[in-house]
């Protein structure tokens, strides 16, 4: 039973990778518990986002996400 963290932009440069399995079911604090220090320090930011399957979540803290999930990390958007 796995969820699969999905890093995009700087934020698979901080995690060393594109993507990882972790265990399921996971939600925010588990996904802090589960990445590096200055990982979780960027997810923290209000700026930075979290997909569920697609959806993008209005509120981190509601992460809930069942075996199967893909969990897409989103870093600020930047550009003009």
């Amino acid at each position: 039973m796995a969820v699969k963290l999905v890093f995009l932009g700087r934020l698979a440069d901080l995690a060393g990778a594109d993507e990882r399995d972790v265990p399921a079911p996971l939600d925010w604090q588990g996904l802090l518990g589960q990445i590096e220090a200055p990982l979780a320090e960027e997810l923290r930011k209000d700026r930075t986002r979290i997909a569920v399957d697609g959806t993008l979540l209005a509120d981190k803290a509601q992460l809930n996400a069942a075996d199967g999930a893909e969990v897409a990390l989103l870093p600020p958007v930047s550009g003009g």
